[in-house]
């Protein structure tokens, strides 16, 4: 393959550092976006020369693509992902891949069952500095995890909607909440606490502006995941403890320590573009083995934050071993 064919559906947001990306790789062109604001797309074609749609079957049925960037809401993926397949396009999913845990089975199902690749927007796997973490955790037994993902309110409209964001850890702590499960293993059991404390001024808000998540490991540890859109500033982390060692992500960067030494590894690149390589190189040699975060993952990740928002409205844990059996 010379050049793998791109497409994208949704053009504002994330999309435009994914346009970017893709745009710099000489072996990868943007032939066709699709946004249901016609100027957006209109704009976007423009500045990448490429065809402009606002209906996604216009576009799929028109367009010869190998890949799909789908970059819209968690809320309005409809049916974009099975059409695409059913093409035999890859796909590229950002984050959060859905609302309902059906729902994103089925996809997940009709992905599976197709020859497609499929990636997940879970762009910090791709650090350097997450990988020296995974490197020096191979062997080690952890026993606490501390996360946080504190920020200010996002003024998108939809965000503020429970029923179409899914609120914050859904939206957005997903991305420290995946890293936990990246480092330390699968997740059995939640128990979650949010509130709309200070911000309920915000015109139809309805989702927590503070949420704790306790979470307990299939290997035994504990740990939890705090956030907050409350805050002036953004910090993102998070701490893995064991018997005479730390290892702490700040923001990008790592420090590893123990009783040899203390090591701080400064991250040298630039993640969403790893990201991004690494789905167009593994469709250019059909190895799927290039991704870090399949459908699969995403699913999974996915399960967990909805679990914890079970788990506020029932007042009580959740396990995820009754939520989420994949092949």
């Amino acid at each position: 393959m010379e050049k793998v064919k791109v497409g994208f559906v949704g053009v504002g947001g994330i999309a435009a550092i994914h346009l970017k990306n893709i745009n710099q790789m000489e072996k990868a062109e943007i032939v066709a976006v699709c946004d249901i604001v016609q100027e957006n797309a209109i704009r976007v074609g423009n500045e990448y020369e490429a065809n402009s749609y606002t209906d996604i079957d216009d576009m799929l049925d028109t367009v010869d693509m190998d890949a799909l960037f789908i970059c819209v809401p968690p809320f309005a993926h409809a049916d974009i992902e099975e059409k695409a397949v059913q093409r035999g396009i890859h796909l590229m999913v950002e984050k959060p891949i859905g609302l309902d845990m059906d729902t994103v089975r089925e996809k997940y199902e009709v992905i599976n069952e197709s020859n497609v690749i499929c990636a997940t927007g879970y762009c910090l796997r791709y650090l350097d500095t997450v990988a020296k973490a995974k490197e020096y955790l191979a062997n080690k037994k952890i026993a606490m995890v501390r996360g946080h993902y504190l920020s200010s309110f996002v003024q998108t409209p939809w965000y503020r909607e429970m029923e179409k964001s899914g609120g914050q850890l859904v939206e957005q702590a997903t991305h420290t909440l995946d890293l936990i499960r990246y480092l330390a293993g699968d997740i059995e059991k939640v128990y979650a606490n949010m509130s709309l404390q200070v911000l309920e001024d915000i015109p139809n808000i309805d989702i927590p502006d503070v949420t704790s998540v306790n979470l307990t490991f299939k290997s035994g540890a504990v740990g939890h995941l705090d956030c907050s859109f409350t805050q002036p500033d953004h910090r993102m982390g998070l701490e893995i403890l064991g018997k005479d060692f730390r290892v702490v992500l700040d923001g990008v960067n790592v420090t590893i320590v123990d009783k040899e030494a203390t090591v701080t590894y400064k991250s040298k690149v630039d993640f969403y573009e790893e990201q991004d390589k690494a789905f167009i190189e593994a469709i250019r040699t059909k190895n799927p083995d290039l991704l870090l975060s399949s459908y699969k993952n995403g699913l999974e990740t996915l399960a967990v934050t909805l679990a914890a928002n079970q788990s506020q409205e029932k007042a009580q844990p959740i396990e995820m071993n009754t939520e989420i059996a994949l092949p």
